[in-house]
């Protein structure tokens, strides 16, 4: 009987998170509430934040819709069931079951405003791509002259989105207008329908780097993340999803696989490029999985080879990168960019990334960190979850980098949708996973039915 009292008093409690936890989320919580009350205070007296809801683009509008039921039912589920399904499922099977019901969360997060306000009308708006499609009728004619229409006061400048991102961006639904399926509800539907890869391809990744275990611990973190809300007909979750496969194919070849997994990131990583200026920093994460594949050598002359495959066709077609983003820095300043403080976004951007990943997450990468100091510490390397927490820990600085650049000051609960995929595997360093996954639902339920969220 003493045996047995010792042992289950030794025994540790699984269902109550550690103290380090719960100040991690004390201080998220914390972070959020200040930027919400300082945020108020600064629009309403000085009008500098251009956004009705600081931190986040949106207005309070309590409502239910459509997609409400759903919704509840996929995160209930996913409380109930996700973390004994990844466990339990054939690795192939876990990556469908994954797929289908990050699908599934996004679909009816966005039907909560209902088809029209919550897909259709996301990417016609005057800021948006799908209204310029028409411009494009001459491609090479149109790539000539991108350049010529990206300040403010330049003839027939582009709407915000289009000037502030390579050509990329526009040419993916000028190319789906081509293909028949034009409008904001096909544009809308693309974006989740290959946005929601995006989780399959961070576990690819955490599995080739880290461990299968890892991998299978954060699947369900990946699937009912809070970032679904944004993710949701939301050009940037496409962006997201390239950008993962980039890195997850890369993963794939320096641990092993065929070199052309190499050539094939190298290409999605050059789209990537012309995709989003921003997301050049995915070079980041990116020299972190060659750090941590014994493959790289072998590798890196195929990535490189694929990786000047979509610059060299923009340029020979008459787009200049450079130029454009040089341009694109001077609009930016000219407008909201250059009034909106610096001094509040730079700390309120956090606070945003707090709404996009979830408390969980935030108590993930504290255990990530405690894991990466353990190691720096013991000299020790190689361990899966010292690796996991290299590959969250580089993700981390090149979204500290976006924050320090400047160029990011607000509507980061979009733009920053490729970094938060890279730190919800965390996630996998927690205990008493059904509270933490049950604390991620609540909060993307709550700001979606709460907000109108808006770009």
């Amino acid at each position: 009987m003493r045996t047995r009292t010792r042992s289950r008093a030794a025994a540790p409690d699984r269902s109550r998170p550690p103290a380090g936890d719960l100040a991690a989320v004390l201080v998220a919580v914390l972070l959020v509430v200040a930027a919400v009350v300082v945020g108020r205070r600064i629009q309403d007296t000085r009008h500098t934040l251009f956004v009705d809801w600081p931190p986040l683009v949106g207005t309070w509008d309590p409502h239910l819709g459509p997609g409400t039921p759903a919704a509840v039912a996929v995160a209930v589920a996913v409380v109930a069931y996700g973390p004994r399904a990844a466990a339990r499922l054939p690795w192939r099977g876990l990556l469908l079951a994954a797929y289908g019901t990050a699908l599934a969360w996004i679909w009816s997060l966005a039907l909560v405003d209902g088809w029209r306000r919550g897909v259709v009308d996301r990417l016609i708006t005057r800021h948006e791509y799908v209204p310029v499609v028409g411009r494009f009728h001459d491609i090479p004619a149109a790539l000539r002259d991108f350049t010529h229409h990206i300040l403010v006061h330049s003839p027939d400048n582009w709407p915000a989105h289009v000037a502030g991102h390579p050509p990329g961006a526009v040419l993916t639904f000028v190319l789906l207008d081509r293909a028949g399926l034009g409008g904001g509800g096909w544009a809308g539907a693309w974006c989740i329908t290959v946005g929601a890869t995006g989780c399959v391809a961070v576990l690819v990744a955490v599995r080739a780097l880290a461990s299968e275990g890892l991998a299978r611990r954060a699947a369900p973190f990946l699937v009912l993340a809070p970032a679904a809300v944004w993710a949701g007909a939301s050009p940037d979750a496409y962006f997201a999803a390239v950008a993962a496969w980039s890195l997850a194919l890369l993963a794939l070849a320096v641990t092993g696989g065929s070199r052309w997994w190499a050539l094939g990131s190298g290409l999605l990583f050059g789209l990537t490029c012309y995709l989003s200026y921003g997301l050049t920093l995915f070079a980041v994460p990116g020299a972190a999985v060659l750090l941590l594949g014994r493959g790289r050598l072998r590798a890196l002359p195929f990535l490189v080879a694929g990786l000047v495959v979509v610059p060299a066709v923009f340029t020979l077609a008459g787009f200049d990168w450079w130029e454009a983003y040089r341009l694109l820095v001077r609009r930016y300043y000219e407008g909201a960019g250059g009034v909106r403080p610096y001094g509040y976004w730079v700390w309120a951007n956090l606070a945003c990334t707090v709404l996009l990943v979830g408390l969980a997450t935030a108590a993930g990468l504290v255990r990530a960190g405690g894991a990466l100091g353990g190691a720096v510490r013991a000299r020790g390397r190689g361990t899966p979850e010292v690796r996991l927490a290299v590959l969250v820990a580089a993700a981390a600085l090149a979204l500290l980098a976006a924050d320090l650049s400047g160029m990011s000051k607000a509507e980061t609960e979009r733009i920053w949708l490729p970094f938060a995929l890279w730190l919800l595997p965390a996630c996998a360093f927690l205990t008493g996973t059904r509270a933490w996954l049950a604390a991620q639902a609540v909060l993307a339920l709550l700001v979606n039915h709460l907000l109108l969220t808006g770009w």
